[in-house]
């Protein structure tokens, strides 16, 4: 009865040579949600510029 019970997740938890070589990969990357919402953004922001610039434009004339 002294001996340690097993562990219920036999399996070895990740090496730290493989979670820093995951780490350094997704290091460089934006995530893939923030980068469609930044385009999206980008486009609307020009869709509305341009916009405003044609408002000007007709209201100048």
């Amino acid at each position: 009865m002294s001996e340690s019970p097993a562990p219920q997740n036999p399996a070895a938890p990740e090496s730290p040579a493989v979670s820093s070589k995951a780490a350094a990969k997704e290091e460089g990357k934006f995530p893939r949600g923030l980068v469609i919402r930044l385009f999206a953004y980008l486009i609307a922001g020009h869709v509305f510029a341009g916009f405003l610039y044609l408002l000007f434009e007709m209201g100048a004339k």
